[in-house]
Parts: structure tokens; sequence; C-alpha cells
């Protein structure tokens, strides 16, 4: 335990300022988490309606379930001890242009759909996730739990030895067509690194451990939906001590003597000891003093950000046929979406979208009888956003829906409906540029070629979440809030 307890302040509430305040909490801390908004989670928050509905508002698919499992282990818990995982039948389903493919729960039923698809393919698909694994396990519990203070840290006897069987250099799209050539194993291939921040042919093949954390591992949903894992998380740190204070805004970071001296709270000046923001990082540095920046407005300019999206909640009044809790439109070019997100950095002319249907599993999440819909389509950060432009893209994700569903006028059935987008990720978040998946994991914008997880003029702060080391998504983000707690030396 820590003598005389020292003061961290945590300045954000989403996954990776939770736990960053359960690991500095667990060390012996006395730990503070100040929230902007009215509930914890961050991008993972969650609402209800008056008329019944209950929907996450950000992530909805829980991969890579060990890594979870671990911060839990990490305070002699279980994900069990509050909330049940339902293992999904299909995982997803993918809409293309000729024909739907359902991606089955069991991996024998993968290799028999992939079989039946193209010759051979089944074996190539074992021989793919075998590698897969393989840099899972050195990604997953090597590469991202370091700092990434130096290049230094990397170098070990193991990566030395596994370094070329990482595929550091070789882009995504020739990995997965050196094992696959029909173009719908392809795109099922390419789907989980869309998110990570650029066309499959920028990201390094590396990230190949994300079709093993997800098709292999299985995918996932939490009873009472993704939230669940936020408020297990406020458990913890509640039952370790963590004061929590809602509607707090940081409105300054004051420093003297190269040290965070106070932040300004809702017009009052707190001090502390140590200061962890998992606060957008570029919003962070704007509190400070210019001198005592780790980066320049021109450096953020440079940054290849991954997507922001616009989603929309939707309460339908009727139960919706052949819909999986997960479905992806992929009927259009995807390349053309990708390239209208990082080249053109327009609306797509031809989008494809994203439909989450989580009251086709959890009960609890709509009235009986309802629906509770969840579009998302990928777009460019910093775009103009209107209500007009919104409503104009929902009228087309609603005709796609309406086709594949074969559902008459769904627009008609919608009994609650509420957009999402750029300038929404902007207030609530701070979000640069009104980004939703920090910065691409390009190859240069990996490990140390990120941000730095330390101010370098200031000693006493730190910076976590999804625009520094690991980078975007639920999982690293947890692992980030280890990290900066690790971080504390005082």
């Amino acid at each position: 335990m820590i003598s005389n307890q020292q003061k961290i302040a945590i300045i954000g509430g989403g996954i990776s300022g939770l736990s960053a305040a359960c690991y500095a909490a667990k060390a012996g801390y006395e730990v503070h988490i100040y929230e902007k908004n009215s509930t914890l989670g961050g991008r993972a928050r969650q609402f209800s309606t008056s008329n019944g509905y209950t929907f996450d508002m950000g992530p909805s698919w829980y991969w890579m379930p060990d890594i979870i499992e671990n911060f839990f282990q990490d305070f002699n818990k279980k994900s069990s001890d509050y909330y049940d995982l339902i293992s999904l039948n299909p995982q997803f389903e993918i809409i293309f242009p000729d024909q739907s493919i359902h991606l089955p729960e069991s991996f024998e039923d993968i290799f028999n759909l992939f079989e039946s698809l193209e010759k051979g393919a089944g074996k190539k698909l074992e021989k793919f996730m075998n590698e897969a694994e393989r840099k899972y396990d050195i990604g997953m519990n090597n590469f991202v739990q370091k700092p990434s203070h130096s290049w230094f840290e990397f170098i070990s006897l193991d990566v030395i030895v596994n370094a070329m069987k990482l595929d550091l250099l070789t882009n995504y799209r020739s990995y997965v067509a050196s094992y696959f050539k029909h173009p719908y194993l392809q795109a099922i291939m390419e789907f989980p690194v869309i998110f990570l921040g650029a066309s499959p042919k920028e990201i390094p093949a590396l990230y190949s451990l994300m079709n093993y954390g997800g098709y292999k591992l299985g995918t996932w949903y939490p009873t009472g939906g993704f939230f669940s894992l936020i408020k297990a998380m406020e458990s913890i740190a509640l039952e370790l001590g963590v004061k929590i204070h809602l509607n707090s805004t940081i409105e300054k970071i004051e420093v003297e003597d190269k040290k965070v001296k106070s932040l300004k709270v809702n017009d009052q000046f707190l001090s502390f000891d140590f200061v962890i923001s998992s606060s957008d990082y570029n919003h962070t540095e704007t509190l400070l003093e210019t001198s005592f920046r780790n980066y320049s407005e021109e450096y953020w300019k440079s940054r290849t950000f991954a997507p922001s999206c616009l989603i929309f909640y939707l309460g339908i009044n009727e139960i919706i046929p052949n819909l999986t809790h997960h479905t992806l439109f992929f009927e259009h070019d995807l390349d053309l979406h990708v390239d209208e997100i990082y080249k053109d950095s327009k609306w797509p002319t031809k989008p494809l979208f994203y439909a989450c249907c989580p009251s086709k599993t959890d009960d609890n999440v709509a009235p009986k009888g309802h629906e509770n819909l969840f579009l998302l389509m990928p777009i460019a950060i910093d775009i103009e956003d209107s209500e007009e432009i919104r409503l104009s893209y929902l009228d087309q994700m609603i005709e796609r829906l309406e086709k594949k569903t074969g559902v008459k006028d769904l627009k008609s059935k919608i009994d609650y409906q509420r957009s999402y987008c750029i300038n929404d990720f902007k207030l609530d978040y701070n979000a640069y540029g009104g980004n939703a998946y920090g910065l691409a994991n390009t190859l240069n914008q990996t490990a140390v070629l990120k941000p730095s997880v330390k101010n370098r003029k200031v000693k006493n702060l730190i910076y976590t979440g999804q625009l520094t080391v690991p980078g975007p998504g639920v999982p690293p983000s947890i692992i980030s809030g280890k990290i900066a707690a690790n971080e504390i030396k005082i």
C-alpha cells in the first residue's frame, strides 16, 4: 500500500479511464474519476427511452473474451460475477450483391462454409488461423502490454524469433489473397480490420490476429448489453474505493515546476499528485498551456484517423423477420467506400453499413413484440454533418433493410429514432474531427509511433485511451488503462 495515500485524478470515465482507476486504486492510491457526461462509459454508454427501449451507444462486438476476462482476474473476479455471455450463432451475416452468408458459431462449420465456396479453402483457413493464433498470443499478450517508450522494449528472443512470422511488412489484403481467391471469402476475412482505420491495403498482416480473436474465439453478447461491462468495471472501482464525479468538466490543467499543480473542475481548482487523462488526447492537450503540450495542431492534422460514423438508434414496433443479431450490408464496393473515407474525405456515394438487432438475443432491450435496431455507417472525420444529410442516409439504409427482410414500409414502423454523428462525437467526447475509433493502426502509427503515453514536459501527466497505446477497441482500451496506471511513479 502507498503511505500517506497520494491522490490520483482520472479525466474521463470511459473504458480506459475506468480500467486505469481500478488498477491505480488496487495499488493503494486515492482515485477520483471526473466524467463530463451524466453517466460513465464514454463511447460505451447506454440510454433508455420512455417507451421501453435500451440502447448501447457504441461497442456491440464482444470479441477477445479472454483479454476482457484478464481484467476481471486481476481483481480476483470473473465476468460471470456480473453478466452472462451468450455465444451468437450465427456470429453474423454478410449481405453480398447476389447472396448472403451466415458465419456460423463453430469453427468446424466455418471450415465447411469456406470449403463450400472454394475447394481447399477449409484447409487454408486452418493454416490461416494457426498463424493468426500465434500472432494473437504474441500481439495481445506481449506487444500491446508495453508502454512503448522505446523500441528496445520489443527486443526479446521471442520477438526476434517470431518477427518474420508477424508479417508486419505485408499488407493485409495481399496476405488474405495469398490464402483465398473467392471474393466473398476475402471480404469475410478483411471485415475485422475495417474499423482499424485504413484500407486492408494499408493495414499490416499482423492484424490477422483479429480474425482469431473474433471468428475462432467466438462472437458473444453480454446479457444486459455492452453496458454490463461498464457497470461491472464501475462496481469493481467502487469496491476499491474509487470516487466517481459525474457532470464534472475539466476546464484547465494548471502546471507548476513541470508538474500538474491542479485541475480546474467546474470552476473549482483541485490538487492531485498525479493525473491520468483518458479524454481525447488532443483535447487534453488543449487544457494545457501550449509550451506543455506533446504535440502541435499540425501533428494531429498529419495523423491518419480511423473513421467517424453515422449511427441511428431505432425502435421498431413489430418483429423484423430474416435479420440476425449482427448483419453487414456489403452489397457495394468496399474499396470505393474506404477511399471516400480516407482519400476523398466525403460522404459515401454507395455506402456499406452495419445493423445490430440485440432484441434477437435479449428480450430486455425492447418492449415485447418490438425490435431494437442499431445502424452504423463508417464515414470520414470532420466532414459536414447535418440532420438533412443524416436522414438521407437513413432512407438508403432502410430501403436495403426492407429488401433484405421483406418488411414493407419499415420507416412507418419506427416508434423511436435518434441519430448520432460527427457533431455529437465532438460535443460529448471532445473527439478530434469527430472521430469514433481513434487513430488508424497503420504501420507508421504503431507502438512507439503512436502518441506517447507520457507527457514529456509534465512529470505527473499520463495519457490513456484509443489515441495512444495500444490503440482503439474495447480490449486495447482496458489494456491502455492498465499501462497508464503502471506508469504512476511518485
